[in-house]
């Protein structure tokens, strides 16, 4: 081979090298952008109060660097948060799978470790009520919507006293006299159906045998 040959080949080489040298460093100055614009985004979503777009954000972070301090402290927070979320809203499996996510990047965090447990327990709750009170919720629900009358009820009342501010017509605070009682007998009314609910809850007695057994039996929950 001819020294000009040599050369050539030489030279086609080292730009060969040059070029991959410089397309790896594009590639990781790209990642690095990708990652922190969705970091980015799941703290912005995060503030928001969006905890799902903020746990996708992160995880798409994730994907591109898994080992990225700050998208992995994020996922964490964000799954905290939308298992909360879910917790609330009775959906304990969605609530426990997404802890496991979470402790799948921070397997010592206290938060998620903790709120795993009283899902578990509320879960465990659950199961027992369910098994005793098959209609439990259906008397829940009734029991929110007679406490809502009474916000109801309350707002009445404020109305009354509202427009006595520029009337000044006594009629107006008897309208508000005569719906407070009737608010104050509503509310004792609402407080004996609740406290015969938390019992009905807690006995352990089946819901068949309530109207004729006792409901002295040991609660089976550990309810304050």
């Amino acid at each position: 081979m001819s020294h000009a040959s040599q050369t050539s080949s030489t030279f086609r080489l080292a730009a060969a090298a040059l070029a991959v040298a410089l397309l790896s460093g594009c590639a990781g100055s790209i990642e690095r952008w990708i990652v922190n614009s969705r970091v980015h985004q799941g703290q912005v979503s995060l503030e928001r109060g969006n905890v799902r777009d903020a746990v996708l954000s992160y995880r798409l972070a994730l994907k591109v660097d898994p080992k990225n301090p700050k998208a992995r402290a994020g996922f964490v927070t964000a799954s905290a948060d939308l298992a909360q979320a879910l917790y609330a809203n009775g959906d304990f499996e969605d609530a426990l799978g997404q802890i496991e996510q979470g402790l799948h990047y921070d397997p010592s965090s206290v938060r998620l470790s903790g709120l795993r447990s009283t899902i578990e327990d509320a879960k465990l709750k659950r199961e027992i009520v369910i098994s005793n009170y098959p209609t439990y919720k259906e008397a829940g629900v009734a029991l929110q919507k007679s406490y809502e009358a009474l916000t109801t009820s309350d707002k009445a009342i404020l109305a009354s006293l509202k427009r006595f501010s520029y009337t000044y017509d006594t009629g107006d605070l008897t309208t508000a006299i005569k719906r407070s009682y009737a608010l104050q007998l509503d509310v004792v009314r609402n407080t004996n159906r609740l406290i015969y609910y938390r019992q009905l809850v807690s006995s352990g007695i089946p819901e068949a045998s309530q109207t004729t057994t006792s409901s002295g039996a040991a609660s089976l929950l550990p309810l304050p």
